[in-house]
């Protein structure tokens, strides 16, 4: 992957902002928030938690990308720590695997794809055979019953905890790979196999940390999520130049 990194200590900052958002908004659900399962704000939280999480993978992703900072062992203990702290994923085992796609994005050597179906549940079952392995589940029972022991209450673990990782999950790959890279393609998806959402920042952000700019991602991937919305405005403008020049 790319080796060009932002510069200044944006990548950094940004990175722990949103590990510590994460973190910080999930200790106060478990063991300091007068909250209940009746409370129509308790499921306001629990969509933010799910928001959360998908930004603590798309942070994990960054780092595989080298765009956190500019030295690797921070990028690789970032990119552990969300990874582990997301759902016991194995940041190694994630790079492996996501070189493997921008390789071949759709390919048949990618692991993100599904040559078989274009269906979504379907494809995302695909999706999480491919990724789920023993010692995660190991990972996260082991993390359930630690919570457990510590005496927080079972609900406020599957409410806060489990439901919005599923929930998460389920954005990033909605966002970050069926809409991108469905079939069929199109011409606005060369050379990449990849699509965009339309130019709309402040959805972009809400959906997926501006991930849906997918295109622009598997343009210049070391470029970081916070700075996409700038590569949509910069193709958009090429290509109402070259539209101008076409009227001519």
């Amino acid at each position: 992957m790319s080796s060009h990194v932002p510069r200044g200590p944006w990548g950094v900052l940004i990175a722990l902002s949103v590990l510590g958002a994460w973190m910080g908004h999930l200790v106060w659900l478990l063991v300091a928030a007068d909250l209940s399962l009746a409370s129509p704000l308790t499921y306001l939280h629990i969509a933010l938690q799910a928001y959360l999480c998908t930004g603590l993978f798309i942070t994990g992703h960054d780092a595989m990308h080298g765009t956190v900072s500019r030295h690797r062992w921070v990028n690789q203990s970032v990119g552990t720590l969300a990874c582990f702290l997301f759902a016991g994923l194995s940041y190694r085992r994630l790079v492996v695997n996501h070189r493997a796609h921008h390789a071949d994005p759709t390919g048949p050597d990618d692991p993100d794809f599904s040559t078989r179906t274009q269906a979504f549940w379907p494809w995302f079952a695909t999706f999480m055979v491919r990724y789920m392995t023993w010692p995660q589940f190991l990972v996260m029972a082991a993390k359930f019953n630690l919570l457990m022991l510590l005496g927080v209450a079972q609900w406020r673990i599957v409410a806060f905890w489990v439901v919005p990782a599923v929930l998460g999950t389920v954005q990033l790959f909605y966002f970050g790979t069926y809409l991108p890279h469905r079939r069929p393609d199109t011409p606005d998806m060369a050379p990449h196999h990849a699509r965009s959402l339309p130019r709309n920042h402040l959805w972009a952000m809400l959906s997926c940390y501006f991930f849906g700019y997918h295109w622009e991602h598997h343009q210049s991937p070391s470029t970081p999520w916070w700075r996409l919305w700038k590569m949509r405005d910069a193709r958009a403008h090429e290509a109402g130049q070259a539209l101008s020049l076409r009227q001519l």
